[in-house]
């Protein structure tokens, strides 16, 4: 008998982890797992969301390759991700560095830098969009104001792309303060200590102690800041709906238009489809180099 109730209070003991876990399983499976399958089984069809579906096998998919302004939005993409993700990365390393010292005031500037990160997206773009209109926008009243011109901010090819790059670094960069603010103050004392009795100057203590041991986090902003990037929409939305022209069109903002607009939701989930694949591409490479370095180490 106190066999049994031994075995029974071990199992009890391994099923707990599952328990707790069981429901967030349950959400993932149902509303990210479940979908993206349907989504795979739908890019292979021609699906205007009435009527019958219509077997195209892998005809959206050649059609993708094919298709001028899909790689003109990956490229839109590709670019809004190169000038937001390393700069917003930089930007909050600086603001964590910054803050992580004894300030007066700290937390509350501390605050103000993560206010964006949890207001609504629709908000700060709105607030985005005020800041750069060409007509009564507060920046260009600033720059008339120093005696300089008008900028057309919004409504230029040259200069839309950048205003969106600019508004994104506001609401990001107070993310990825908070994780590398995190990440510092996890770094034991003990290190830096060791630095200076062999006579490390500050400098040579971050590059030497702090960077490295940064590793991590600077690994999970840099997943997380790239996923974001190739998942931008509502700020673009709001600010430029892809415009002018197709300059700030990103690829979810064109399967958004296929899908709903067009009504191609066979040809806008071979397009999703596509996406998930280049994420899960570029975060198995990091993820293999980021391991790599460590074993280096």
């Amino acid at each position: 008998m106190g066999t049994m109730a031994a075995r029974w209070a071990k199992r009890r003991h391994k099923l707990v982890p599952y328990v707790f876990i069981a429901p967030n399983v349950v959400l993932f499976t149902a509303f990210s797992f479940l979908p993206l399958l349907y989504a795979v089984y739908i890019s292979f069809f021609d699906w205007s969301l009435i009527g019958d579906a219509e077997w195209l096998g892998v005809g959206n998919y050649t059609r993708l390759m094919r298709d001028p302004l899909f790689w003109r939005a990956l490229v839109n993409t590709l670019l809004y991700a190169l000038a937001t993700v390393p700069t917003g990365m930089a930007i909050g390393l600086a603001l964590a560095l910054a803050l992580n010292r004894k300030l007066p005031g700290r937390t509350f500037i501390r605050s103000i830098y993560f206010l964006p990160v949890v207001v609504s997206a629709v908000a700060t773009g709105t607030i985005a969009a005020w800041l750069f209109n060409d007509n009564y926008g507060v920046i260009n009243s600033i720059l008339v104001r120093l005696g300089g011109s008008r900028v057309a901010w919004l409504s230029t090819p040259q200069w839309a792309l950048p205003s969106i790059a600019i508004a994104t670094l506001w609401v990001r960069s107070g993310f990825n303060m908070v994780v590398y603010l995190a990440a510092l103050q996890s770094i034991p004392r003990i290190y830096y200590e060791a630095a200076r009795i062999d006579g490390a100057s500050a400098t040579r203590q971050f590059l030497h102690v702090t960077l490295p041991l940064l590793g991590p986090a600077t690994f999970l902003l840099l997943v997380l800041d790239i996923i974001h990037s190739f998942q931008v929409f509502d700020l673009i939305y709001v600010m430029t709906g892809g415009g002018p022209g197709f300059s700030t069109t990103m690829v979810v903002q064109y399967i958004y238009k296929s899908a709903f607009v067009t009504s191609e939701m066979g040809y806008a989930s071979a397009m999703g489809v596509a996406l998930y694949v280049l994420i899960l591409a570029f975060t198995i490479v990091q993820w293999r180099a980021s391991r790599q370095k460590e074993n280096v180490l």
